[in-house]
């Protein structure tokens, strides 16, 4: 990004990465208010708000609160919300539901993680050996209560502008369940990529051709 002139900064949240945040008070709000913060913490001037997988309805959630703070949305292989929904309802609303052969729940029921020697093949099948070194030990347990919240949307969250990322070629949501969440979205506003789930990674060129459109 900083090579396209923009600045940009990824963010750990609660209980995610470097945040020590326990599991018990990982909440969607939890997530949304960081996010905010971090805006703020920043100097408070509208962000573009990239979110991928389940930060979908982080990203939501913060538009929502404020969409004065966020110019736009983009989602990357991500769950797009919809009003009273909660994350692991739209996803139970996909035809088929590969992530669930590849996670399992933590021994204390608030979390689940991917099963060790099934993630490189769900999540990073078309990256390279490093990549899988680097990103396996770095993959953490995801609280499941933010998951099972269902979320509210009103005319703050329409307001924003959205774009997505289809990646066509993901192993965890699939890129059927993609399109069905983006079925009446513009043309212009639905991005492709022959990625997995991992776009990042494996094609971080491209995937910043894309963000960069939202700019």
């Amino acid at each position: 990004m900083s090579k396209r002139g923009l600045q940009a900064r990824a963010l750990d949240l609660p209980s995610h990465g470097d945040d020590t945040t326990r599991l018990e008070d990982v909440t969607l709000a939890a997530y949304r208010d960081a996010i905010l913060a971090d805006i703020e913490a920043h100097g408070g001037a509208p962000v573009v708000l990239v979110g991928h997988s389940a930060g979908g309805y982080p990203i939501s959630a913060a538009a929502e609160a404020a969409p004065d703070k966020v110019s736009r949305l983009v989602y990357v292989c991500a769950y797009v919300p919809a009003d009273g929904i909660s994350l692991a309802d739209r996803r139970r609303s996909a035809p088929s539901h590969p992530v669930l052969d590849v996670i399992e729940r933590t021994d204390d029921g608030l979390a689940f993680r991917f099963i060790p020697g099934k993630a490189a093949d769900a999540l990073f099948y078309d990256c390279g050996p490093e990549i899988i070194d680097f990103a396996i030990p770095r993959l953490s347990a995801q609280a499941i209560a933010p998951q099972e919240t269902a979320i509210a949307l009103t005319g703050n969250y329409a307001s924003v502008p959205r774009r997505y990322v289809i990646c066509d070629h993901d192993r965890i949501i699939p890129p059927a369940f993609q399109v069905t969440m983006t079925k009446n979205w513009s043309t212009s506003s639905v991005d492709h990529l022959p990625s997995s789930h991992s776009p990042f990674f494996s094609m971080p060129d491209r995937l910043v051709d894309c963000i960069v459109k939202a700019h």
